[in-house]
């Protein structure tokens, strides 16, 4: 293990088989965590990602569910508990992206994105808040993009889903402290499987347009995850940290 910060935490990661999830649930194994490894369809993924963090020497179980329906949601975090206990860390990383022109995006495709990304979001935090306030712990990061900050060509409907997943996490913060930190994470370009469709010339220009000119790694963006679900963040609360290479920025 590279430490022992999350020693005798469970940690629920929605999206966890793969990418950023998949990183994000190493990280936070390598740290102590028992990881609840969250899927729908990838069932190969998950083992994979299982199998890495068993043999590392840290404990993990699979839990198919699709985050958009609140029975499975409920069942899912039920499974974590009644295997690995009470829940103490949620990252929330399902999600999915369309490229869409405005022209092209029909109300069907428009609603997946928003079920996913958006309901994704919502129902794994109700289904695991009110535990933790009444335990008076918790610690919830939500991954965003930075496609919720700028415009970027044919994403609306992601664009405003996950500005939606920053909002609705900045609004939660309030309402959960002090026992409960929430915050969201806006990663850039990251060399993930949901970037494999983009064409090579579109993924160079966004490469060009980053001052680090270069892709993040999903292992980049797991470790700023695990910093704000750690007691090295402690005072932090309803923030949007931007992880992009200097392409989007802040005041």
């Amino acid at each position: 293990m590279v430490d022992a910060e999350f020693q005798g935490r469970v940690a629920l990661v929605t999206g966890g088989s793969r990418g950023i999830g998949r990183a994000i649930c190493e990280r936070l194994a390598s740290g102590g965590a028992r990881i609840a490894i969250n899927y729908q369809h990838n069932e190969d993924a998950a083992f994979a990602t299982l199998g890495a963090i068993n043999a590392a020497g840290s404990e993990a179980i699979m839990v198919q569910a699709n985050v958009a329906e609140p029975d499975q949601v409920t069942a899912m975090v039920e499974q974590t508990e009644r295997d690995l206990g009470t829940i103490d860390l949620l990252v929330t990383s399902a999600g999915i992206a369309k490229a869409e022109p405005p022209d092209q995006l029909d109300y069907a495709s428009f609603k997946q994105i928003m079920s996913v990304n958006v309901d994704g979001t919502y129902l794994p935090l109700v289904s695991v808040t009110k535990g933790m306030r009444a335990r008076r712990f918790g610690r919830i990061v939500c991954i965003a993009s930075i496609a919720a900050l700028r415009p970027r060509p044919a994403q609306a409907a992601y664009g405003a889903s996950k500005a939606a997943v920053i909002a609705f996490a900045r609004n939660l913060s309030e309402d959960l402290a002090p026992e409960v930190r929430i915050n969201s994470i806006a990663p850039g370009l990251i060399e993930t499987d949901m970037i494999q469709e983009m064409a090579p010339s579109q993924r160079q220009a966004m490469i060009d347009a980053t001052p680090m000119k270069r892709l993040g790694r999903a292992e980049e963006i797991a470790e700023l995850a695990a910093f704000l679900l750690s007691e090295r963040s402690s005072f932090t609360t309803g923030q949007c940290y931007i992880a992009s290479g200097g392409r989007v920025t802040l005041p």
